[in-house]
């Protein structure tokens, strides 16, 4: 019976999608996002599995940031083994999928094993980020630097059992690096992160940052992004970093407490290729500092110049 239009007029003809050949499954599967791919077309049946399987490109980028980035902030869930068991799942499947052609991993709460699988099988991977990956250690990494020598991109943000020796590894194996993200926790106001961000992980955040910018300025000379947040490198560490990283466009070096004011603008006359210069811009609570360690406030404001930390 008709509900509308001229009496008579033909239903639209229903299409059967599961008589799609592979190619053009692929295709359509090519335009999807991630989400949509894992959880719809290869959820569906077994032969868009199959069409998806056969094209080891559409694996080609894992991008769970998205999916972390829309919650807005860490949730204590994320912390824990089971949270990691899931997204070291996803990360082992993307990897054998791709058969190779893995070119991009952006994820955090990966384990060693499963990223050293991913390393070992995707010796094209230019990207990877593996932020708040406690689980991650130096074993991996250098598996990473051994394996991936095609990295351009690398963020090991609050991995804290990262160490000097990656980063050395890292800019040995991996001459094309351009961007580095190495920030670490807020030491020294943790507020933000309790109840959320285990302590004991909180509280053994890497202590050898002037190591790490040897490591950096000795092996990394052509990087053009740098983010060190909350890094614990010294002015020697800044001055070795300045005079190995040359080609330095973004240099992010927001809550490093242990710089002064004169070791920043040093720095920042002396990289030429410099766009944009985050400095220490944050207030140190005196409350945070015993006042034996500096003997008396005046030395405190000289040591720290906050009134002219401004980006």
């Amino acid at each position: 019976m008709a509900t509308g239009g001229e009496a008579g007029e033909a239903a639209p003809e229903e299409r059967d999608w599961s008589d799609l050949t592979p190619v053009c499954l692929a295709d359509a599967f090519s335009r999807l996002d991630l989400e949509d791919l894992w959880r719809g077309a290869m959820a569906c049946c077994r032969s868009w599995r199959d069409a998806a399987r056969s094209r080891p490109a559409l694996f080609a980028a894992l991008d769970l940031e998205p999916a972390f980035e829309s919650v807005g902030a860490d949730a204590a869930e994320w912390w824990t083994p089971a949270f990691q068991r899931r997204v070291d799942a996803m990360l082992r499947s993307t990897a054998s999928l791709a058969a190779g052609e893995l070119r991009e991993v952006r994820v955090r709460h990966c384990s060693d094993d499963a990223l050293a699988v991913a390393a070992e099988s995707s010796q094209q991977l230019c990207i990877l980020s593996i932020r708040s990956s406690p689980s991650v250690t130096d074993r991996s990494m250098l598996i990473v630097a051994s394996c991936c020598p095609m990295l351009t991109e690398l963020d090991i943000s609050y991995c804290h059992e990262v160490s000097y020796k990656s980063l050395e590894a890292i800019g040995q194996n991996c001459p094309n690096l351009v961007v580095l993200k190495r920030s670490i926790f807020n030491w020294l106001d943790s507020s933000e992160h309790i109840g959320i961000v285990p302590d004991d992980y909180l509280r053994g955040c890497p202590q050898d940052g002037d190591r790490e910018a040897i490591a950096i300025s000795k092996s990394m000379q052509k990087l053009k992004h740098l983010v060190l947040r909350f890094g614990k490198l010294s002015g020697v560490g800044l001055n070795l970093i300045v005079e190995g990283c040359k080609e330095l466009e973004v240099l992010d070096l927001f809550g490093c407490a242990n710089l002064t004011s004169r070791g920043i603008e040093q720095a920042a006359m002396n990289l030429k290729n410099l766009e944009t210069f985050v400095k220490p811009n944050f207030y140190i609570p005196r409350s945070s500092f015993h006042m034996e360690r500096y003997g008396h406030w005046q030395l405190y404001d000289e040591r720290f110049q906050t009134n002219v930390f401004q980006i």
